[in-house]
């Protein structure tokens, strides 16, 4: 009995690939071997880099918060530590965005937890 090879879904496989690898600068969008290591490569970078965005915003949040914390005279752990305390539930996210762009409400958030 002849060898028996299912082309029809290792065509299907390597179309998939292929298609991932579209705007890839070179070989690497169109030669089978090099597309399949930068589809692979590319995979695994989306993977962490998903992870690492949420660490880069949070630390660009605390920058922002430190700024203008610092512009009322509180260091962003003391303005942080004195939020807990008097109960006020605001995020990082929301604290940073009232920092940088409502400076007025930032500042009255600011005057109630001294």
């Amino acid at each position: 009995m002849p060898r028996s090879v299912n082309s029809v879904a290792k065509r299907a496989r390597r179309k998939k690939v292929l298609k991932q690898a579209k705007g890839f600068f070179g070989r690497r969008k169109n030669v089978w071997t090099v597309a399949k290591n930068a589809v692979d490569k590319a995979m695994l970078y989306s993977y962490r880099d998903r992870r690492a965005k949420k660490r880069n915003f949070r630390s660009l949040w605390i920058t922002r918060i430190n700024a203008g914390a610092r512009q009322h005279g509180m260091s962003y752990s003391q303005f942080m530590g004195s939020l807990k305390n008097s109960g006020i539930e605001l995020n990082r996210k929301v604290l940073a965005d009232l920092a940088m762009n409502h400076p007025e409400a930032f500042a009255a958030i600011v005057k109630q937890v001294k």
